[in-house]
């Protein structure tokens, strides 16, 4: 069973300027969408759910240092792309 990965206006704009910044991190960001779409739970992704101003979106990680935040619907198999960040970086 797949996820279908759904990307907003805004998360296509952040992942640009994301990749534009940090280009030796594309295939890490690519493999890591793959992954998403094939097992969220897969533990190599970190998959957890964030508190405080973030509380109901949850994260996935690419590496140590950089996340991809998500609202996710398990009842729906949709996972909503939000934002590509620092893991220190709140918004």
């Amino acid at each position: 069973m797949n996820y279908r990965l759904i990307y907003t206006k805004s998360y296509n704009q952040r992942a640009q300027k994301f990749i534009k910044k940090h280009p030796e991190l594309l295939k890490q960001y690519e493999k890591t969408l793959k992954l998403l779409e094939v097992n969220p739970f897969h533990p190599s992704l970190r998959l957890h759910e964030l508190k405080g101003k973030l509380k109901g979106l949850y994260s996935v990680s690419i590496n140590m240092s950089y996340r991809i935040v998500l609202n996710f619907l398990i009842t729906e198999q949709d996972i909503i792309l939000i934002n590509i960040d620092s893991h220190e970086q709140v918004y």
